[in-house]
């Protein structure tokens, strides 16, 4: 037996306490975020800074939704929300949905230009969305899509799909084509076969590529801050700037903000989480 495969506990030890440390690391930003938005604006100024909160309080988030009648009006952050929500879901839907179908076309037909046009859709997400900003917003501004949720909802299903599509493509090239061809040689058309054999086998995947999209729509910023103007179709990462004036930042607000956009990802993430382990570990090899 080679020495490498030899493990000693404390190499174990070591390679989780490594681990931890690095995600220690990578955690603390947001959980100062979330710190400071149960702060008052005494602790958040204070110096040298105060990490746990001496006095925590709810004064934040009432204040950005106008609930102190002391204070100045709030921020339209329900109109954010719904934005974000309707923008987010609308396109990680229609993104896996012509996901699927794209992924599962290349994984199990032959048809000529199959190559380059996969190849096209990788290229595609070499492009920074930011460089894309300019040419967007003078299309989108001929076309009349300047401030709307469907030009929102197209640019983010422009984004999604490409990902989708090779995402999709990975998952049912693990499932076996036996497995449809027994379903069709014993009645099921090709679409029953797809419906009850190979999409329950995929669907772990497919909610790993849904996670994905609904994340990369929920949380972009650059894009949105460039079509996006009024309440009409400003989305919550886009709101966080509204906190921010000429000489001064609203820490607390927007803190307090930023949590709010944290709660549905970490929601949503912990209702699929046991299908986005399990399509992640599924699609992990392509063959």
């Amino acid at each position: 037996m080679s020495a490498r495969m030899i493990e000693q506990p404390w190499q174990r030890w070591a390679i989780r306490f490594a681990l931890f440390v690095a995600l220690a690391i990578l955690c603390i930003p947001g959980l100062w975020v979330v710190l400071t938005a149960f702060r008052p604006n005494v602790e958040i100024m204070a110096r040298p800074p105060v990490w746990i909160p001496q006095h925590p309080t709810l004064d934040n988030f009432r204040r950005i939704f106008g609930l102190l009648p002391a204070e100045q009006q709030g921020l339209p952050v329900a109109d954010y929300f719904r934005n974000s929500l309707v923008i987010s879901v609308t396109s990680t839907i229609i993104a896996i949905l012509v996901g699927m179908m794209g992924g599962y076309a290349f994984a199990r037909f032959r048809f000529r230009g199959k190559k380059a046009m996969f190849l096209g859709f990788m290229l595609s997400r070499t492009v920074p969305g930011i460089a894309l900003s300019l040419p967007l917003f003078i299309v989108w501004s001929r076309l009349g899509l300047i401030d709307t949720k469907i030009g929102m909802i197209v640019i983010y299903l422009a984004i999604n799909i490409p990902f989708t599509i090779w995402l999709t493509d990975g998952f049912f090239r693990q499932i076996p084509v036996d497995l449809s061809d027994a379903a069709q040689i014993d009645g099921c058309t090709r679409w029953q076969a797809f419906w009850k054999i190979e999409f329950p086998l995929a669907r772990s995947g497919l909610a790993s590529a849904a996670i994905f999209a609904f994340l990369t729509s929920w949380n972009e910023y650059a894009l949105a801050a460039q079509i996006t103007r009024t309440t009409n179709a400003k989305t919550m990462p886009v709101g966080l700037m509204d906190f921010t004036a000429q000489f001064t930042v609203d820490w607390a607000g927007m803190s307090a903000m930023a949590v709010l956009i944290i709660i549905p990802a970490l929601i949503l993430t912990f209702i699929v989480q046991k299908h986005l382990i399990a399509g992640l570990t599924f699609g992990g090899v392509k063959g």
